[in-house]
């Protein structure tokens, strides 16, 4: 692997490994989380990259294998060292960034491929939910080797799964049965169902605080199979405020750090992963 730090952008080449998502650390300003799998996930392994910015670009501060392809990751919420992955061979796995060897703890109970994982953001619980092709939602508690629960109710693979970061209890899930439901751990079934699109739904999130990305409060980014990023304000009539070109394959995973306003991390099937400035981050509106 090599690092490259041209202008504000920071990169590191990823030989052999496609981006699939990109999580900046909660605790650790610039650390960086980033999945990725062998021949673009269809087969192959997969490589957890954890990455610190240095003078030269990025720096790898510790790379974990797995037996299959790694296509999410989501870091602790009470534990700045621990983070979880999720895999094509139906698996969760637990790491822990300060030991060299890993994972630390393996929950396999998914019948196909596990797409989505997220740690629930709010203190009073510790948990983890999981989205799978087996068109199944899992709840789990990550001290405990087995799932607490089981969401079925999707028609079609599940894509993405993420926590509300204002409600207990409550997640949404996006499904290629064109649905986005609302689930709540305490009832036994979907509390919402929404017919979102007429095509497959790949992504979903949650409204943060009022706010998209964390310093502003209209802007929202987005990564496509089109190699671009794009940032948008939905306050203006004329949303679109940039459009970054600098991958030459699809664009997997983005992110927008938790510490600097103007910091966004990407990762991409061409084998790099990027930290920059977006120009409509960092010039006054």
């Amino acid at each position: 692997m090599s690092a490259v730090c041209g202008g504000a952008a920071r990169m590191l080449r990823t030989p052999g490994r496609h981006g699939y998502a990109a999580e900046f650390s909660p605790y650790l300003p610039g650390r960086l989380a980033c999945a990725t799998a062998q021949h673009y996930g269809i087969a192959g392994c997969g490589t957890l990259l954890i990455l610190d910015p240095d003078e030269a670009g990025l720096r790898l501060f510790r790379s974990f294998d797995w037996n299959d392809g790694l296509f999410d990751v989501t870091w602790s919420e009470n534990n700045e060292h621990v983070l979880i992955t999720c895999s094509g061979d139906g698996s969760l796995q637990l790491w822990d960034t300060a030991k060299a060897a890993g994972p630390l703890q393996v929950y396999k109970e998914h019948a196909q491929e596990v797409y989505s994982v997220d740690w629930s953001q709010t203190r009073g619980e510790q948990l983890v939910v999981s989205g799978s092709w087996d068109q199944t939602v899992k709840l789990w508690d990550p001290t405990v080797g087995k799932s607490l629960c089981t969401f079925r109710g999707h028609e079609s693979i599940i894509y993405s799964t993420i926590w509300s970061p204002h409600i207990p209890g409550c997640f949404a899930s996006a499904s290629g049965d064109q649905t986005l439901r609302i689930w709540d751990v305490k009832a036994a079934g979907v509390r919402i169902v929404i017919p979102a699109h007429q095509a497959e739904i790949l992504s979903c999130d949650w409204c943060k605080y009022n706010e998209f990305s964390p310093f502003h409060a209209s802007v929202l980014a987005s990564c496509s199979y089109d190699f671009t990023v794009r940032f948008w304000n939905f306050s203006k009539p004329d949303s679109l405020l940039e459009t970054v070109e600098h991958h030459t394959e699809f664009t997997c995973g983005l992110d927008f750090s938790l510490q600097s306003p103007t910091q966004v991390a990407d990762c991409s099937w061409d084998e790099t992963i990027k930290i920059y400035d977006p120009a409509c981050l960092t010039i006054p509106a």
